[in-house]
């Protein structure tokens, strides 16, 4: 058993797990913050339904990815103390101005927009969810950063065998981070218009009650998702423009730049095999045949309106089968932009065997196993919730923001045992 290969598949195991919350929950902030608005200022009930319900949905993923991150933190200290100890002082900046916005920030705002309903004016109601979506972007911006960093290291010198931070700005500036933060939070869009398009499909589908409502959420989900798709395909493609000099020898670099740059590794580090495996190109390709579907998505959207849609019922069945693909795409986007930068932990400064904690095979084993059993219980325990809170429709009394007047009233002391 070899400790290095158990290592890493443990932390694609534990990333990709996290990064399935991660993409509805960017997502569905961003619907919810255009929803809470439209209900702000039109004072329609219908938005303040679907805020409610959808916000539960929210609130159910937050929660149970929340655990997925935390188990997620202990990765770099348990299985990769050499990256820990060598770029530590550098990729931990990032990583912790990450942790701060999104275990203090974020979470506070979210905790007050969550029992404020009713108890706060509306105006500050309101800003507290859009301080959840803000602080959720700068969340995403500083682990990007922090990833940008290890696939084009700037800003650092080596000292006494340890990387010092020497320029923030360039880390800000990096080539690496623009268009691949752009890439991800696209994509983000793509999973919570999907996945609102694809719920509402399912009660439009049933004909549930509050077909005025679902239809609605529907027209949101699916222009959402056309917009956002068409922004992730120039996003993904503008990634290869930068590929081309940040690292060249990952797939459509310029092969005569990658052989000058495995010469040099070569004599830096001693002979090895410093080009990515060839097969990092089926996942990319599958991404991009994803993202070229979901754009003809865009066909469906003249049919939400006058119940074109519903009438044929047979695009409803295809927005529902939908809701997986951009889940599938994105993590088949995240193995090719981390396995295609093998064999380094920090591109062209560190490989994952000098990463690696030096530790036996069955001990990486061992942990690979209670961590995958970990993760695989929050991911299906939290689907389990969704689904059945979803299922059960926009029913006021199964979402956030009850009337406090409709609430049961606490019970009275019996003043005979005060």
């Amino acid at each position: 058993m070899d400790p290095l290969l158990l290592a890493r598949l443990q932390f694609a195991t534990t990333t990709s797990a996290h990064f399935l919350f991660v993409l509805v929950t960017l997502g569905l902030v961003t619907l919810l913050v255009y929803l809470h608005t439209a209900w702000f200022v039109t004072k329609k009930p219908e938005y303040e339904r679907l805020l409610r319900f959808w916000g539960t949905l929210y609130v159910i993923n937050y929660v149970l990815g929340i655990g997925t991150g935390i188990v997620l933190e202990f990765q770099f200290g348990l299985n990769w103390s050499g990256l820990s100890r060598y770029v530590g002082n550098v990729f931990g900046a990032p990583l912790a101005m990450e942790t701060l916005v999104a275990f203090f920030l974020e979470s506070t705002f979210l905790g007050m927009w969550i029992f404020g309903w009713h108890r706060l004016r509306r105006g500050v109601h309101l800003a507290l969810l859009w301080g959840v979506a803000l602080t959720a972007y700068l969340s995403a911006f500083w682990v990007m950063v922090a990833n940008a960093w290890l696939q084009n290291p700037v800003g650092y010198r080596i000292e006494d065998g340890v990387a010092h931070l020497t320029d923030f700005g360039a880390l800000l500036t990096n080539p690496a981070l623009g268009s691949a933060l752009g890439h991800v939070v696209a994509a983000a869009l793509v999973t919570g218009g999907t996945l609102m398009a694809g719920v509402s499909a399912w009660h439009l589908i049933r004909r549930t009650p509050d077909h005025d409502l679902f239809r609605r959420s529907l027209r949101i989900g699916l222009v959402t998702t056309t917009v956002a798709t068409i922004a992730t395909v120039g996003f993904g493609f503008a990634q290869f423009v930068v590929l081309a000099t940040t690292q060249p020898t990952k797939l459509g670099g310029d092969p005569a730049d990658s052989a000058a740059l495995i010469d040099e590794w070569t004599t830096r580090f001693g002979p090895g095999e410093y080009s990515p495996p060839a097969w990092t190109g089926v996942p990319l390709e599958l991404m991009i045949m994803i993202g070229f579907g979901l754009l003809l998505l865009a066909v469906l959207v003249p049919l939400c309106w006058r119940d074109y849609i519903i009438r044929l019922r047979f695009p409803l069945y295809l927005l529902l089968f939908a809701v997986p693909l951009p889940f599938l795409a994105s993590i088949s986007g995240w193995i090719t932009r981390e396995v295609g930068r093998q064999p380094w932990a920090v591109y062209g400064l560190l490989s994952t065997t000098d990463a690696v904690t030096p530790a036996s095979g069955g001990l990486m084993l061992t942990s690979l196993i209670g961590f995958t059993l970990l993760l695989g219980a929050l991911v299906v325990a939290n689907w389990i919730i969704f689904a059945r809170y979803a299922a059960r429709g926009a029913h006021p009394d199964l979402a956030l923001g009850r009337p406090v007047d409709d609430q049961p009233a606490a019970p009275r002391p019996d003043p005979a045992l005060v």
